[in-house]
């Protein structure tokens, strides 16, 4: 199979099941960004962290690539004509969300209260989560706005919503774990 295929020259390109769209379509842009949110987290696993967070990121990867398929997928196409699942592969659901909040709920365990907002920063691999975070955010918004359009599975929507938050959590335990000082925001007096 090549790698190009010379259908997308006009500015289009397949959806799963077919249906061709143009590529700044709003499906494009949803997936196109959970696409670039998995391609930030392997760079955070690629950063010198546990084996555990690596399994983590691992496993919210491939859910990510399920998810990027599910939002690929148009309504109108999810099943065939006999009633059978296109996709045809485990979804985004439920357990994929208590995944998220268990692992949220471990590191949040281990770390202070929360008192005030956080500035991003500190360290790189730190940074790179808070770049993932707002990645996602922007993904989830994205979602949204096409949940608007047309019917998505509410089940993506709650996702990208706790992964945000898992990333979030994500920094703080990493800043924990190399010993780098929060900054706090602390709004300068008029």
């Amino acid at each position: 199979m090549k790698i190009y295929t010379k259908t997308g020259d006009e500015g289009t390109t397949g959806l799963f099941g077919g249906t061709r769209v143009q590529k700044n379509n709003l499906r494009i842009e949803s997936y196109g960004t959970v696409d670039e949110l998995n391609a930030y987290i392997g760079m955070i696993k690629d950063q010198e962290i546990s084996t555990e967070i690596k399994q983590s990121l691992l496993k919210i990867q491939h859910d990510l690539f399920t998810l990027g398929a599910m939002l690929a997928t148009p309504p109108e196409k999810e099943t065939l004509k006999n009633g059978t699942d296109r996709l045809n592969i485990p979804k985004i659901d439920e357990n994929s969300i208590l995944f998220l909040e268990n692992e949220i709920d471990q590191m949040e365990a281990t770390l202070p209260q929360m008192t005030h907002f956080i500035l991003p920063g500190g360290h790189t691999t730190v940074s790179f989560c808070h770049i993932a975070r707002c990645v996602c955010r922007r993904a989830e918004r994205l979602t949204v706005a096409l949940n608007e359009q047309e019917s998505i599975n509410q089940t993506i929507l709650m996702y990208l919503n706790r992964l945000s938050d898992y990333l979030f959590v994500l920094a703080r335990k990493l800043s924990h774990d190399l010993s780098i000082e929060e900054i706090k925001w602390i709004p300068e007096k008029l």
